[in-house]
């Protein structure tokens, strides 16, 4: 499937996308390692990033939001790694996970594990702290979206409520992006 929206211009963005642009290009997500490209040769910003820029104030608060669960929050680089990328493969989105993988594997994934997550088995993860994140987060992306009381007490024996909040949040800005990406045909970025 082709595009459906064309990847916007630095220099055909207006001052409100131009602020966002500035903003996404300039945050956390540039200033740390590059795993994936923010932007192709010509600036245009890649991913979901893009499409943000089509509603400067609804997409800041998104790449807000974004930037606060992969940089503020208390999940550690593989909690939020496994979790994406069960987001990733629950919404069988491409980007995401080519992005993640790649994250993944800077945070100390394996490749059997990124290769699990990918195909929806088990990662076999042996940190009981992780194996809560994953099974916690498989529940969530489900068809029934749903914890039952048991499954609820297991994660949050784990992880805490405040873990628990964290995560979901996560679940919940990754699957909006993963929809994002759907409507709008983005492609997986190259490699």
């Amino acid at each position: 499937m082709n595009p459906r929206l064309r990847l916007l211009p630095p220099a055909e963005l207006d001052a409100e996308q131009r602020k966002l642009y500035e903003e996404i290009t300039g945050g956390p997500r540039a200033a740390g390692p590059q795993h994936f490209a923010l932007a192709d040769d010509e600036g245009c910003l890649l991913g979901p990033f893009n499409a943000m820029l089509l509603s400067p104030a609804l997409g800041r608060s998104l790449q807000e939001l974004g930037a606060a669960i992969r940089y503020r929050t208390e999940l550690t680089s593989r909690i939020r790694e496994i979790a994406i990328l069960v987001v990733a493969q629950a919404w069988d989105s491409a980007f995401e996970r080519h992005a993640h993988e790649r994250v993944g594997a800077a945070a100390g994934l394996t490749g059997a594990e990124l290769l699990a997550l990918r195909s929806g088995g088990d990662p076999g993860l042996s940190d009981p702290a992780e194996r809560a994140a994953w099974t916690f987060t498989r529940a969530l992306t489900a068809r029934s979206g749903t914890l039952d009381e048991q499954e609820y007490a297991t994660a949050r024996a784990a992880l805490g409520e405040r873990t628990l909040f964290e995560l979901s949040t996560l679940v919940g800005y990754y699957s909006t992006l993963a929809v994002q990406l759907r409507v709008f045909a983005v492609p997986a970025p190259p490699p």
